[in-house]
This record gives C-alpha cells, structure tokens and sequence, in this order.
C-alpha cells in the first residue's frame, strides 16, 4: 500500500475518531442491536462514515466494493474490528453474496450499502433481499444526521458531520421476507423502509423534536 494510501486512511481514521468523543448522539425508532438481534444493517453509502461505532459492538461483515476506494474503506473499517466481505454488484457480487449469507446464517449481523458502490443514489438493490430471504434474518433500515454537515462532490454526496453538534440516529423495524413475496417485492418495501429511516433523519433537526 502506498503512502498516500497509508496517509488517507490515517486522517479518516482519526476523523472518525474525533466526530465520534464531539457528538452528542441519540436514537430513535427501534431497540434493534445487531449484537443482540441477528440482522442485516442496511444504510446508505453517503452515511456510511461513521457506522463503525453507532451500533454498539457490530463486527459486521460489511459488504465493500473490490475497487481501490472499497480496499481503504475496508481498512478502515478493520481498525474499527469490522470484518469486510470484498465484492458489489458489478464486481465479485456473487461470491460476496454467498459469504455473506453463510455468515449471516452463522449468527452475524452483515452491513450493506443497498445503492453501492456507484449507485443510482439511494435506490435499493435487490441483493440486501436476497440476502435476507437466503439467510431468514430481517433488514433494519439505519440512518444517521446531524444538526450541522458538509457534503462532498461525489456521486452520492458523501454526508460528514461536523464536530461538536447533535446527532441523530434512526434505527428502523426490522424487515422480513413474507412467504410469498417475491424479491423484487420485498426490495420496493425495503426501498420504503430506507426512504423513511431517511426522512426521519434529516427532518428531525428541522421540526423542534431535537
């Protein structure tokens, strides 16, 4: 690994780090904890910073992408105790799949970015379903926010929020695959899922609740 390589994930790191002791965070919505509930975190790939430390002691896997960005997201997230499983859907997405659903039926609680690692932003793909229907475990929508924040130039507008603010995390119901629901069906309704753990979260510090 190069040293600019070594550097980006340093600063990162340290950025978490500092955003994590200056925020003031609370949480809304459902009591769900992957360490006590076996469950696929489902969360946008713009608020995919700082989930490293806002559920408790999840260890992942993580779905990351196989590309260069994917390899310093997946180091840093090392450094948090999160295991990654390197693959998306237009690389490696198979062998990904079936990790994470042998993992997942193994008692884990795997993490997804259902509209990486290009997009279309905050659209839903139907692997998290698969996922799900594969491995009998719920999707909890996560979403985070915060009263102050930039955001980035990329594709997905990376969200960061500044430091010494009020944070925001909504944990949504836990979503299960119903009999006879087919995946395309069940990835609309986790689509509504994502768009209301969302909704709830950037409105929160816009309506006086905070």
């Amino acid at each position: 690994m190069s040293f600019k390589h070594r550097l980006i994930i340093a600063i990162v790191t340290l950025t978490i780090r500092f955003l994590r002791a200056t925020i003031r965070w609370q949480y809304l919505g459902s009591n769900v904890r992957p360490e006590n509930t076996p469950c696929i975190i489902s969360c946008w790939h713009a608020r995919l910073l700082l989930m490293p430390f806002l559920l408790g002691k999840w260890q992942g896997p993580l779905i990351i992408s196989d590309h260069k960005d994917g390899e310093l997201i997946a180091t840093v997230f090392a450094k948090f105790g999160i295991q990654a499983s390197r693959g998306s859907s237009s690389k490696n997405g198979a062998k990904a799949l079936l990790d994470v659903i042998r993992l997942a039926k193994q008692g884990l609680s795997p993490g997804i970015t259902p509209d990486g690692p290009r997009g279309p932003v905050q659209i839903v793909k139907p692997g998290v379903a698969q996922i799900s229907g594969k491995s009998n475990i719920p999707v909890v929508p996560v979403c985070y926010a915060s009263s102050r924040y930039w955001r980035l130039s990329s594709w997905d507008r990376f969200y960061i929020p500044k430091p010494f603010c009020n944070g925001v995390v909504v944990v949504g119901e836990p979503l299960f695959i119903n009999e006879s629901e087919s995946i395309n069906d069940f990835t609309k309704r986790i689509q509504r899922g994502m768009d209301k753990a969302q909704q709830q979260a950037d409105t929160f510090f816009q309506t006086g609740l905070s």
